[in-house]
């Protein structure tokens, strides 16, 4: 039988993948730009299918009739899926009705409740919402709904006072909003978090795991363009895209720094930020395939890294210094317990604290809270 061009590329892009150990989305954007011949509609097609299967390979597995399964079966299974008719049948154990791995399951019923587990894997399991953050180093919010609002349709964050939610997808990389640089792409949950990071003009911050610098992107206007911003990871090539990113902003008043640098910054930060290391379980709707990829033991090493990454930083800060902690994580072990653990250690105090469970058309889980002397 004669496969669809775009079922074709679907199983080329699902028996290469099964094949690889990268991200879904890095993985997806690889094939595409070597296949120069599909169209956006193709693309957006593709990407829709790959996705969901991925977030209802549970209960897609355990609807195929034939064995051993293949991706084949699994698209069959998809083309009329409905993951809502199986909800409330009780002969399907729960984790698979929800399409997450068992242990995973039971780790977020036992940390919370039965009910809040479901509905934390349903959400898990919907698209996340598109969220952009306004730079109001350039423009206000408003200004830019008045411009984006012409264009698209688009509604303000009601929580973040600086986001916009996009209802439909569009390729931002190519908007003239973007590329002057009016805006950057951030769920409304991280812009709270960042939020958290409150500077004075003429501070002096570290971002010690800056990653691509998205949480100083976020407070950067409250410096005025003045004070210092460090940033600091042990991945050069993300600093690379930190640097692009922080240009198209108009951030001037930052430097990156090795660890060997940083020696001289020794007890001179008015605010170090945390972003650290965590499993993800906040954000499981832009990154579904983690929850098949990832073991829960690995989150005893995360904790133990976490740790050793505070306990390394804490000796930049100054006397009246605060340290931010942030995860997008929604494990206890990752947030209040770790949070205990530093105050016991350092003897600080908790100054501000939020958190956010993931939300159906709204923001992802993030928990960041703010510790001083």
């Amino acid at each position: 039988m004669k496969v669809s061009f775009r079922k074709h590329h679907l199983l080329n892009i699902l028996n290469e993948y099964s094949k690889k150990n990268l991200p879904v989305d890095l993985f997806l954007r690889k094939y595409f730009k070597s296949n120069k011949s599909l169209g956006s509609k193709d693309r957006k097609e593709i990407s829709e299918n790959l996705y969901k299967l991925i977030r209802w390979r549970g209960l897609i597995d355990f609807l195929c009739i034939k064995k051993p399964i293949t991706f084949e079966e699994r698209l069959d299974v998809l083309k009329n899926f409905d993951f809502k008719k199986f909800l409330k049948d009780e002969k399907i154990p729960t984790h698979i009705r929800v399409s997450f791995p068992k242990d995973y399951f039971e780790k977020v019923k036992n940390a919370y409740t039965h009910e809040k587990a479901i509905d934390f894997c349903l959400v898990s399991n919907s698209v996340a919402p598109t969220t952009i953050r306004t730079n109001l180093l350039k423009i206000s919010r408003e200004e830019l709904f008045e411009i984006l609002n012409k264009k698209y349709v688009v509604e303000k964050c009601k929580k973040s006072s600086s986001g916009i939610i996009f209802k439909k997808k569009i390729n931002f990389f190519v908007s003239e909003e973007f590329k002057k640089g009016f805006f950057e792409i951030q769920d409304e949950g991280s812009q709270i978090v960042a939020d958290l990071i409150n500077p004075k003009p003429k501070d002096h911050v570290l971002d010690y795991c800056s990653g691509s610098g998205g949480k100083t992107l976020a407070f950067a206007h409250k410096m005025q363009k003045t004070g210092q911003i460090y940033l600091h990871d042990i991945r050069d090539h993300i600093l690379l895209e930190a640097k692009k990113r922080f240009k198209r902003a108009g951030i001037e008043n930052f430097q990156i720094k090795n660890t060997l640098q940083l020696e001289k910054l020794n007890k001179k930060m008015d605010f170090i930020i945390l972003d650290v290391p965590c499993s993800g379980s906040g954000t499981l709707r832009r990154n579904p395939d983690l929850k098949w990829k990832f073991k829960l033991l690995e989150i005893d090493n995360l904790i133990k890294t976490q740790r050793q990454i505070f306990d390394d930083a804490i000796s930049y800060l100054k006397k009246d210094g605060k340290i931010i902690y942030i995860t997008c994580s929604i494990f206890p072990d990752e947030n209040e317990k770790q949070i205990k653990y530093f105050l016991d250690k350092y003897n600080l105090k908790i100054e501000k604290k939020f958190f956010s469970f993931p939300e159906k058309n709204s923001m992802d889980g993030f928990f960041g809270c703010i510790l001083g002397n």
